[in-house]
């Protein structure tokens, strides 16, 4: 699906969540509608309706939104604050800033970049950040700026300052495709902006390194990959998308690679998608997906 962000002009997508109750459907509606909104589309989901929590995502279309968003503002935290609920109020004509960390493996990174160019993530990439340069010129045929930032050694403290200091205030959300580093948790509190990852694996099984020799060894039918948001805890955080290819006792280590290459561009470029669209909710170690 081509996404054009010219088309979404005076479009906004607003995230409501929190505790469960009756009421809550209706006093969304009647705010879009005194501020002379048009529903476009309206997704909800509720985990519990007695005393679960509650998810909704709505889209509505409202004339020179701009100038009005103060105002629709003012009302949401008036009308949802009172409620309990939590409430994220975006334009989907302004595209997310994405930067990109990548190692020596190019497919998820050239995926991304291919995508961006075909219109089809509603994202602008201001940067592709590695530490190695192996991908610089193919970056570059992007239009895309790229930067080598070296990462070598247990330390990895000037390398993530280095990487800080580019994107802090430049970017939305930062995707690690392939990005063969561990982030540590001081660099994700000081970030301040969400970080997706694609795992080669089907998470939670084959978690750290060459997974696809694990997967051989123990003569799996499926292989997989899972894209998920970052968290303190390596391979922990919530999931936002997989998926799988079945294979069989044919297959070497390598082929299982190969195909497994092209679950992970597949996996991580609707996970990228749907989190630029506002249609991930985290709550907890969960995901609420409206794809």
């Amino acid at each position: 699906m081509t996404v054009h962000t010219a088309a979404l002009r005076d479009h906004a997508c607003l995230i409501v969540h929190g505790p469960d109750q009756p009421g809550i459907v209706a006093a969304v509606t009647a705010l879009v509608t005194r501020n002379h909104g048009n529903i476009v589309t309206l997704d909800q989901y509720s985990d519990n309706p007695e005393g679960g929590a509650f998810f909704q995502r709505v889209v509505f279309h409202r004339q020179d939104l701009t100038a009005a968003v103060p105002e629709i503002e003012a009302d949401l935290a008036g009308a949802l604050g009172p409620l309990g609920l939590d409430w994220r109020l975006t334009d989907q004509s302004v595209p997310k800033r994405m930067a990109i960390l990548a190692s020596t493996s190019d497919h998820c990174l050239l995926e991304l970049l291919w995508r961006h160019r075909r219109g089809e993530l509603p994202v602008t990439v201001p940067m592709v950040i590695s530490n190695h340069t192996k991908t610089a010129e193919d970056v570059r045929s992007f239009g895309i700026p790229f930067f080598h930032v070296p990462s070598a050694g247990p330390d990895k403290s000037e390398a993530e300052a280095k990487i800080l200091e580019l994107v802090q205030g430049n970017v939305d959300f930062i995707v690690l495709a392939r990005y063969m580093q561990i982030i540590s948790e001081d660099f994700l509190d000081a970030v301040g902006v969400p970080v997706i990852n694609i795992h080669h694996s089907f998470l939670p099984a084959f978690i750290g390194a060459a997974p696809y020799r694990k997967a051989k060894e123990r003569g799996v039918k499926l292989i997989g990959a899972t894209s998920h948001y970052v968290t303190k805890d390596l391979d922990e955080g919530p999931i936002i998308e997989q998926d799988v290819a079945r294979v069989d006792h044919a297959h070497s280590a390598a082929d299982l690679q190969a195909r497994g290459a092209y679950v992970e561009r597949a996996v991580l470029s609707r996970a990228v998608q749907w989190h630029a669209q506002d249609r991930v909710i985290r709550h907890g170690n969960h995901t609420i997906v409206f794809n």
